[in-house]
């Protein structure tokens, strides 16, 4: 039995921050000292950002409100909601990016209807409310009530990997299974102004977006690329548990994001991959840049230029992630689904590929996953028949490496 990543879609709000005028709105704050100023410049600046979107209407030049309650467009200041004030915004917007993705990924899987999830599994690090995001996703898409709900909330950066490992579960025990993960964060909620390198970071890099798949057994037909869900492994690293952190404040939520997690990775990225590709001899017997693609979550630029140079990948491996960075940000769990996403999208070279995709979170928590894309358009057959051809051929390509 094979379980399959089907379809996989994105979503982001409708306000676009350009790097450039963003930065320019931070680093002009009251109250922030010479040293804060060039640290906004400095952050922003090397952040390898071009463009993020944020859920917060008012932080759009165009948008007015008598009553700013984040940005005051008239002012050029940025406001300090509360906690409660913030939250009740993710409620809002969260709830439409969630229903959003679900349902361009249940539109984009052939031979599924919203009537035959049986389970739904939903992420998010930046807010909280209940009936969840869960809830709202079955009701809006008129969904049987008896689907199983899952909510991982408040794991961070690497929650994609977890809601997967779910999903493949779930399908092994059940091969009639259909499994809805669906990730969703408004990292901008939290940002604020500040002379802290963390915050600052924080403000330079993240943003916000929703990604949305369905993961089955079922023999469905075949309508594009798919990943097959292959092996899964979490490491945490012996360092760095005060490093990278997520806590809640009474201004929102505060982000811990040390300048020596790149360095930490650095360290111990091999360890990480070790129980991953161990599944896979043949693999772990060759160099990573064997490995077609690679899935990386960008944490931040750093970040990619250490994987990049510790695995000795190339420039074009880096390629998915890099540009999911330049056109998104950090959008947390999010991201890494972006990042595949772009990589299904790529023409296939071969009718299988090898995906190793990885993430990084508070802890410090390392979490992998080793993924093989099919794609059954390659094939002189078609339907059923088709896709069934390249998951036999991928699985027994992994079996003679």
């Amino acid at each position: 039995m094979t379980v399959t990543l089907r379809s996989l879609e994105t979503a982001v709000p409708r306000t676009v921050l350009v790097q450039p005028e963003a930065r320019d709105v931070f680093a002009a704050q009251p109250g922030l000292t010479r040293l804060g100023q060039r640290l906004v410049r400095t952050c922003f600046d090397s952040a390898a950002i071009d463009t993020r979107h944020t859920a917060v209407a008012e932080m759009s030049a165009t948008f007015h409100s008598d009553n700013p309650l984040f940005f005051d467009v008239d002012t050029g200041l940025l406001l300090t909601p509360s906690t409660k004030e913030r939250n009740d915004l993710f409620t809002v917007e969260a709830s439409t990016l969630f229903i959003e993705a679900a349902t361009k990924a249940l539109a984009a899987c052939d031979g599924v209807s919203p009537a035959d999830v049986t389970h739904v599994v939903t992420v998010s690090c930046t807010g909280f409310f209940n009936p969840g995001p869960d809830y709202k996703i079955v009701r809006a898409l008129g969904m049987a009530a008896s689907v199983q709900r899952y909510h991982l909330g408040f794991m961070g950066c690497y929650a994609a990997f977890p809601a997967l490992r779910a999903a493949k579960a779930f399908c092994d025990a059940d091969p009639d299974a259909v499994v809805l993960v669906v990730s969703a964060e408004l990292c901008s909620l939290h940002v604020r102004t500040s002379n802290h390198p963390d915050t600052i970071m924080g403000s330079s890099l993240f943003a916000d977006g929703a990604a949305a798949a369905v993961v089955t057994a079922r023999d469905l037909p075949a309508a594009g690329p798919a990943l097959v869900l292959d092996h899964f492994e979490t490491v945490l690293t012996p360092v760095g548990e005060d490093s990278m952190a997520w806590n809640i404040g009474d201004q929102g939520f505060e982000m811990v994001l040390d300048s020596y997690v790149p360095h930490i990775i650095d360290d111990h990225i091999v360890g990480a991959l070790e129980p991953l590709l161990a599944h896979e001899p043949a693999l772990a017997a060759g160099e990573y840049r064997d490995i077609r693609h690679w899935a990386i979550h960008p944490g931040g630029r750093s970040i990619l230029d250490k994987v990049e140079a510790k695995l000795g990948l190339s420039e074009d491996q880096l390629v998915p992630a890099r540009e999911t960075l330049r056109n998104y940000g950090n959008m947390s769990s999010a991201t890494v689904m972006f990042v595949l996403k772009h990589i299904l999208d790529q023409p296939a070279a071969e009718e299988s590929e090898s995906i190793c995709a990885m993430a990084f979170g508070p802890g410090l928590t390392v979490e992998t996953g080793l993924f093989t894309k099919v794609s059954p358009e390659l094939e002189p057959v078609s339907g059923h028949a088709g896709l069934e051809h390249a998951l036999d051929h991928a699985l027994d390509h992994a079996a003679r490496g």
